[in-house]
């Protein structure tokens, strides 16, 4: 089924329930289907991502593993490339980095390293970014590691009918894919869904505001953000498309340019520190790609080069409507 609209059912999820309903959609429709990770089974997972699916699929299928990120992801690959098609869930993106020469090293690579003989149909779901008062390595928005590197697909939705959508591509892709939960937003606000299986392209960004001044492009829980600002720009005059990109690797590099092409400015808003983040490589998309279009050098509006902060400065590390709107302006009126 395409990303288009059906008359199907829906019902009215949250962006957490909508990765409950595409997991247990695809383990329905695919017996190859698993679900692995600490504490998904009899708990539901630390968010209550995979509640209920241990008591309607068995232990064979949800599978609660010792706390090892590097034997979770390790025992992911080899069932992957041996015919099934396991979803492994690490409980924050901060705690992936013991599984990171597993994605790297071998997932990542297996189907160059064997020429074609294995794929590895593995998604490794996280919930990542800030914004929930949590400890150190809760926080963290590091997509930046795994889009550069090849052989690795990193989807990140913004809205529940995506994270549905994308979900189900993600598991039915041939190769692995990072699949980041912008927690942020796990339960902050409901769309509708449908009830039935559908698939949202990965590598294909949404605009989700048309505008002429300037085209920000963003992902993730940063989306709702820009929007916020975007709406309140409107009121000074200021028309900003708003692109949700969804994936960042691949990137949708035809939409980027097509929307810069339409305005000549641009920005980009991400929660990971500025340096070697994903703003950079949009920019240099840009310059590459459109450069006599462009009217104003590119705003980063990022998080901050230091370690995700704590409690009390956590409102100020992450882009807010107001630093957003700043940005923006200073772009329009460059």
């Amino acid at each position: 089924m395409s990303e288009a609209k059906t008359t199907a059912e829906t019902e009215n999820l949250t962006l957490v329930q909508a990765v409950r309903d595409g997991l247990r959609d695809e383990m329905t429709n695919d017996d190859s289907v698993v679900v692995m990770g600490e504490d998904v089974g009899e708990n539901g997972g630390v968010f209550r991502a995979t509640e209920g699916l241990i008591e309607e699929f068995g232990p064979d299928r949800v599978i609660d593993t010792p706390l090892a990120e590097s034997g979770i992801v390790g025992t992911a690959v080899g069932m992957a490339a041996y015919g099934m098609r396991p979803v492994a869930e690490m409980q924050f993106l901060g705690f992936i980095y013991p599984a990171f020469d597993q994605i790297v090293s071998h997932a990542a690579r297996l189907r160059t390293r064997s020429r074609g003989r294995f794929t590895c149909p593995l998604v490794v779901r996280a919930p990542y970014g800030g914004g929930i008062r949590a400890p150190e390595h809760h926080s963290e928005s590091t997509e930046a590691f795994f889009s550069h590197m090849p052989g690795l697909k990193v989807a990140i939705p913004s809205t529940p009918y995506d994270t549905k959508g994308m979900l189900v591509s993600a598991i039915r892709d041939p190769d692995p894919v990072i699949f980041l939960e912008p927690k942020l937003i796990y339960r902050s606000f409901r769309e509708e869904v449908p009830d039935e299986p559908y698939e949202v392209p990965l590598g294909e960004a949404k605009v989700r505001k048309e505008g002429d001044d300037i085209s920000v492009y963003t992902w993730g829980a940063m989306a709702r953000q820009t929007l916020e600002a975007a709406e309140d720009l409107e009121e000074e005059g200021i028309s900003a498309e708003v692109v949700d990109l969804r994936t960042v690797s691949p990137l949708d590099e035809e939409t980027i340019v097509e929307s810069f092409k339409k305005t000549g400015r641009a920005a980009v808003v991400h929660e990971a520190p500025k340096s070697g983040g994903l703003a950079g490589e949009i920019a240099a998309t840009i310059q590459e790609e459109a450069l006599l279009y462009q009217e104003a050098p590119v705003e980063r509006i990022t998080g901050f080069d230091t370690p995700f902060p704590l409690y009390a400065l956590e409102d100020y590390y992450l882009p807010e409507p107001a630093r957003i709107k700043e940005g923006i302006r200073d772009a329009v009126e460059f």
